[in-house]
C-alpha cells in the first residue's frame, strides 16, 4: 500500500495544479510533438479546436475552462507560416479575454527569425512579429536556437532560447561509429563559432568553407570584380568628400583545415534551402572526405530539398523534431531526427512550478 501512494505522489509531483496544454496547430501531423510533451509531463491536451474558414479565415474555439491557469501553447511551424502565425495570436488572445493567469508560448523554431536584420528597405520582420505576439497577450517565450540570439530583445517578455546542441552531440557520439576521426565543418565563416562550439565539446578539430565558385562570365556580366571609378564621391555639400568603399570580391572556394579521409560533419541552425550544403559537400568530397553529415536544429526541408540531398554526395542530414517533417523523410531516407521533447517538458515543469532554468543552460557559455 506505501509503495502505491509514493507512486501516485511521484506522478502527481511532476506538475503542480493548474497547468493547461495547448497545440495551436490544426495540422494533426504537427500535434506529434504536443503529444510527446503532454506525455512526459503526465497530462492531458486542453481541448481546442483550430480550423479554417471556408474565406480562409482561422477560427479558435477553446473548449474548456483557463481562468487563472497556466497557459502553455505549443505551436510547430507548418508549410503555410503565415496561418501558423495567425493561429498562434488568435489563441493567445482567446486565453488573454478568457483570464488565464499566464499565457506561455512554446515556439521551438521561431518563424521569420532570419528577417531579423535592416536590408536596403526592407524591415526587421521578426521584431514585428514580436510586437504582435506581446500584443496579443503573451507573457513568456520557450523556443530553441534563434537564429541570432539578439532577437530575445525584439521581446518585452522573458524569453528562453533553448539549446539542442546536446541531442545533437549525442547523436554523434552513439550512431557515428568512427566520430573520432571527424572533423566538425563549418560551411561559412558566419557559421565558425557554431562549428568552434562543437568541436571543443567533441574534442575535435574544425574545418571552414570560404569564397565561392567562380563563374567568369557571370562576375563579367554583374561587374563585382570591377574597379571603382571615382576614388571619392561627392555628398552633401561639394566640398565634403566621403571615401567609396571598394566592392568585396570573394575568393574562390577554399577550406581552412584538414578533411582528408575524415569524416566531415557540417553544422548548422537551419537547414531550408539546400545549394549551399550541397556545394559544400562537393568541395569536401573533392578535398578528401569520406563521409559526410549534416547536422541542424531546424529541418525546414522546403520545395524539393529531399530530392536534392538523396541525390548528393551528403551520407546523412540529422535535425530535430522542432518542424514536422515526415513528408520529407518518406521522400529522402537520409534525414534522420532527433527527439527534442524532452527539454521542452523540463522547461515547460519547471516554469510552471517556480523552479530555475539555470540548469537547463549548464555549461553553455556567453558565445554559445
Amino acid at each position: 500500500m506505501f509503495c502505491v501512494s509514493t507512486e501516485i505522489g511521484a506522478i502527481m509531483n511532476i506538475t503542480k495544479g493548474g497547468l493547461v496544454l495547448f497545440s495551436a496547430n490544426s495540422n494533426s501531423s504537427c500535434m506529434e510533438l504536443s503529444k510527446r510533451i503532454a506525455e512526459r509531463l503526465g497530462v492531458e491536451m486542453g481541448k481546442v479546436q483550430v480550423y479554417q474558414e471556408p474565406n480562409r479565415e482561422t477560427r479558435v474555439q477553446i473548449q474548456e475552462s483557463v481562468r487563472g491557469k497556466d497557459v502553455f501553447i505549443i505551436q510547430t511551424v507548418s508549410k503555410d507560416v503565415n496561418t501558423t502565425i495567425m493561429e498562434l495570436l488568435i489563441m493567445v488572445y482567446a486565453c488573454k479575454t478568457s483570464c488565464a493567469k499566464s499565457i506561455i508560448g512554446v515556439i521551438p523554431y521561431f518563424p521569420y527569425s532570419k528577417q531579423c536584420k535592416m536590408r536596403k528597405r526592407g524591415s526587421i520582420v521578426s521584431k514585428l512579429l514580436a510586437s504582435m505576439m506581446c500584443k496579443a497577450g503573451l507573457t513568456h517565450l520557450i523556443t530553441m536556437d534563434l537564429h541570432q540570439k539578439e532577437i530575445q530583445g525584439f521581446f518585452n517578455i522573458p524569453v528562453d532560447n533553448l539549446r539542442a546542441s546536446p541531442f545533437l552531440l549525442q547523436y554523434i557520439q552513439e550512431e557515428i561509429p568512427d566520430y573520432r576521426n571527424a572533423v566538425i565543418v563549418a560551411k561559412s565563416p558566419a557559421s565558425a563559432k557554431r562549428a568552434q562550439s562543437f568541436a571543443e565539446r567533441l574534442r575535435l578539430g574544425i574545418a571552414v568553407i570560404h569564397g565561392e565558385a567562380q563563374d567568369a562570365e557571370s562576375d563579367m556580366v554583374d561587374g563585382r570584380h570591377s574597379p571603382p571609378t571615382a576614388k571619392y564621391v561627392a555628398a552633401i555639400h561639394p566640398s565634403l568628400e566621403i571615401p567609396m568603399l571598394i566592392p568585396k570580391e570573394k575568393p574562390p572556394i577554399t577550406v581552412v583545415g584538414d578533411v582528408g579521409g575524415r569524416i566531415a560533419i557540417i553544422v548548422d541552425d537551419i537547414i531550408d534551402d539546400v545549394d549551399s550544403f550541397l556545394a559544400a559537400a562537393e568541395t569536401l568530397k573533392e578535398r578528401g572526405a569520406y563521409k559526410i553529415f549534416v547536422m541542424a536544429t531546424h529541418g525546414l526541408l522546403s520545395s524539393d530539398a529531399p530530392r536534392l540531398i538523396e541525390e548528393s554526395a551528403i551520407d546523412e542530414v540529422v535535425v530535430t523534431n522542432t518542424i514536422p517533417h515526415e513528408i520529407q523523410k518518406l521522400q529522402c531516407p537520409k534525414i534522420k531526427t532527433v527527439d527534442i521533447s524532452m527539454i521542452l517538458s523540463e522547461a515547460i515543469r519547471r516554469i510552471h512550478n517556480g523552479e530555475s532554468m539555470s540548469y537547463l543552460f549548464r555549461n553553455i557559455g556567453v558565445d554559445d
